[in-house]
């Protein structure tokens, strides 16, 4: 121990047994408390009619059952889109937008950060000046955009708005800048050409950045009822649909938990399988070389 004590600076280390059951016990508080609605949605699902109209609610579920999604088949099954039509529409939107999005916010990020073209730093502020528009705020202006291009009751409508996502740029620009410019020039050197390093050093390095943006954009994409743009029925996503299910009143009180298991089940595997880079990204994004 005193040849640790020695390494660290020669400064001793001030912990207390009494300090980390402290830390531990408000990290579990903090813990649970964040927990608490993704437990309870997940036993609200299973619930009976009889168990949801409990006052005061049971947290967990007693007597599980399958009614509800039964339930929420049944009726999906017999809408005039199939039930896999509207799957298809929120998957294709889902993927198509969030690999665009990785691309385009990838391959701006990269040469805002290593190219000192004129300009750049004002770009950059504008994105960043972006940050703190709401959605509410742009949903005109993107309409309107979409209206002129002819894409509106499209996919498009949907996807290529979802390019544009500047907390995207902005994770993996500050990422890219921790990127060392002499392992680019050693690159060069090496003879590998802008694309090359671009795809087989750049992106392997930032892959906590874009993983995290990815799990963004999934959330955002496949929650999207795109309302607005789609009217075609059989182009609608999955989201919209499953809302028109719940609205009907308190008879399809059970659905409706059903279809709030649905829907949060895909944005949190996304980020159950990418948590760790997501942590990793949100301690190194501030960090410059």
């Amino acid at each position: 121990m005193k040849k640790i004590k020695k390494l660290i600076g020669g400064r001793r280390l001030n912990r207390s047994y009494g300090g980390d059951a402290f830390i531990i016990t408000l990290l579990t508080i903090f813990g649970v408390f964040f927990a608490f609605p993704l437990v309870f949605n997940i036993n609200h699902a299973f619930k009976p009619l009889n168990e949801i109209f409990l006052f005061p609610p049971n947290i967990f579920v007693r007597r599980p059952t399958m009614n509800n999604f039964q339930d929420l088949f049944i009726i999906m099954s017999k809408s005039w889109v199939t039930f896999s039509r509207y799957i298809f529409n929120t998957l294709f939107v889902t993927v198509a937008g969030t690999a665009g999005l990785i691309i385009v916010a990838a391959m701006g990020a990269f040469v805002v950060s290593k190219y000192k073209f004129p300009g750049a730093k004002v770009f950059f502020s504008g994105v960043i000046i972006t940050l703190m528009f709401s959605g509410y705020v742009t949903a005109i202006p993107n309409y309107l955009v979409m209206a002129q291009l002819g894409w509106v009751d499209t996919y498009l409508s949907i996807i290529v708005p979802a390019f544009a996502m500047p907390m995207g740029f902005f994770l993996l620009k500050q990422f890219i800048d921790t990127i060392p410019d002499t392992l680019l020039e050693a690159a060069k050197v090496d003879g590998a050409k802008e694309m090359g390093i671009f795809a087989w050093i750049v992106l392997p390095m930032i892959k906590p950045a874009w993983l995290t943006v990815m799990i963004f954009s999934v959330q955002s994409l496949w929650n999207a009822r795109a309302s607005n743009f789609i009217y075609s029925e059989e182009l609608k996503t999955l989201p919209y649909a499953l809302s028109q299910i719940i609205t009907t009143g308190v008879a399809r009180a059970g659905v409706g938990a059903a279809v709030g298991l649905f829907v949060m089940i895909v944005p949190l595997i996304c980020f159950i399988l990418a948590q760790s880079n997501v942590l990793q990204t949100m301690a190194s994004s501030g960090i410059k070389e």
